[in-house]
């Protein structure tokens, strides 16, 4: 008995340290989605809400001062690191799914690693479109605005704040809420990953002890 189950402990460690390392990646990216949602999310309920109760100069002069600070390294890594790391576990995930289709995994384990790609796969969806909006209508906008120059040179300040403030809003909630779905998305894999590691310890234990 010990000798016929000795050749597939490197199978399982193996399989083990892929599980670990996509685990890692996937937490990472649920991290780094939810950072982004929340930045998204406090622009929608908190920031746009107070620039526009204040005066067109007041509202000019902070967006193009935001512009310009937003551009920073904490920002594109969190912005733009969130996705890549969703599809490395994704990438992570199916290789997982496959070693373990292999090896003498069981049907429910299979079942939750399909389950778990395809609400990374939503996730990744999801904050396409976030990606999508954002440099689609929101960069050209924010560009617009601060090419405008000094709000205390601007001629008609009205007019400039109606043509950002108007279209920036609006896809601002749509961007907005496609971020919390795709983090909730992430977040839900991360829980069926965890349950499928749950359900699997039992048959690592006994196998060890039969051997």
């Amino acid at each position: 008995m010990a000798s016929s189950n000795t050749p597939r402990r490197p199978a399982n460690r193996n399989q083990q340290r892929t599980d670990r390392n996509a685990d890692i990646v996937l937490c990472a990216a649920v991290i780094a989605m939810g950072l982004s949602a929340g930045l998204l999310c406090a622009f929608t309920i908190a920031v746009m809400p107070g620039l526009t109760a204040a005066d067109d100069r007041t509202l000019v002069d902070a967006m193009q001062q935001m512009i310009v600070k937003i551009e920073n390294p904490a920002f594109f890594l969190i912005f733009l690191g969130a996705p890549v790391l969703a599809a490395v576990a994704l990438v992570q995930t199916r290789r997982s799914q496959a070693r373990g289709s292999q090896a003498r995994g069981s049907q429910a384990r299979r079942s939750d690693s399909t389950r778990t790609a395809g609400w990374i796969v939503a996730g990744l969806a999801f904050y396409t479109l976030t990606l999508v909006v954002t440099f689609t209508v929101h960069v050209p906008l924010n560009y617009d605005l601060k090419e405008a120059g000094d709000p205390a040179l601007i001629k008609d300040l009205a007019a400039v704040r109606d043509d950002f403030v108007t279209p920036w809003v609006a896809w601002d909630i749509v961007r907005t809420l496609a971020s919390i779905v795709a983090f909730g998305s992430l977040t839900w894999a991360l829980v069926l990953r965890g349950r499928t590691g749950h359900a699997e310890r039992p048959q690592q234990t006994e196998g060890h002890v039969r051997s």
